[in-house]
């Protein structure tokens, strides 16, 4: 069994002052995928206290300080990690693939499309630069698990108050469609499997007590090709862990 969790920590310094280190130790997952990290290289060049030692740091850079960013830390050492020629996802530091034989993984933090709609036309492109991506492993014969923030609910029940937020950032209808789109052509959304109803969120607003009132959405996903879905036993979502405005959530395969 290979157990991978995926989080959007909001910022790796600041959950390094929350107890991050030794929760990982204590839950000690297969893989780790943080999303949001915020760092630039010389924040980790030569700091071996940042995690355990049973893990092995791969790290996916913003080239703007302080900003989005990738990164997996695994008890095995991937066959490779493949770089992706696509600026889209490296100026941001939001892909990250490794090949881990069985499965690609592929630890992606999606874009937020902002009020207005300020960065809607980039989501966009790049959700759809991803699919292509992936549906190339897929021609190859890779099975591939996307974990992250895909910063999208896909529909009603993924979001405590639907109606309120049909024009948010989020849930607009050209995000919805995409990820749609996305999981249509051949990708499984695995919590899906495994639980049909709404109130199972991922991320809550730190205005408003609003995770103690679960006023939450489901944005985080662990994603899997169609082929693959059989080899998921569980995935399942962390909601009691706390650190940052999102949660753990987990998979684990067989």
């Amino acid at each position: 069994m290979t157990v991978v969790l995926s989080w959007n920590v909001n910022g790796f310094r600041s959950i390094l002052k929350k107890g991050f280190i030794q929760w990982l130790e204590e839950i000690s997952p297969d893989i780790i995928c943080l999303q949001e990290t915020k760092l630039k290289p010389s924040d980790v060049e030569g700091n071996s206290l940042l995690i355990p030692k049973t893990y092995q740091p791969y790290w996916s850079f913003a080239k703007k300080p302080g900003y989005s960013g990738t990164a997996f830390f695994s008890k095995t050492k991937p066959k490779q990690v493949i770089e992706l020629n696509e600026p889209d996802f490296t100026n941001e530091g939001r892909v990250q693939v490794a090949d881990f034989g069985d499965f690609l993984l592929i630890n992606s933090y999606w874009p937020n499309s902002q009020e207005e709609k300020k960065r809607l036309p980039y989501k966009l492109k790049f959700v759809e630069k991803l699919q292509e991506t992936l549906l190339d492993f897929v021609k190859k014969k890779k099975n591939i698990l996307v974990c992250g923030d895909f910063n999208i609910a896909h529909t009603e029940i993924d979001l405590a108050r639907p109606k309120e937020n049909e024009n948010h950032a989020g849930y607009y209808p050209e995000e919805r469609e995409a990820i749609t789109k996305f999981l249509d052509a051949g990708f499984v959304d695995t919590f899906r499997m495994f639980c049909k109803e709404g109130g199972h969120y991922t991320w809550w607003s730190y205005r408003t007590n609003a995770r103690a009132r679960n006023i939450g959405w489901r944005i985080d996903y662990h994603v899997v090709n169609e082929a693959f879905k059989k080899h998921v036993k569980r995935s399942w979502i962390l909601s009691d862990v706390f650190g940052s405005d999102h949660c753990p959530i987990g998979i684990e395969i067989k």
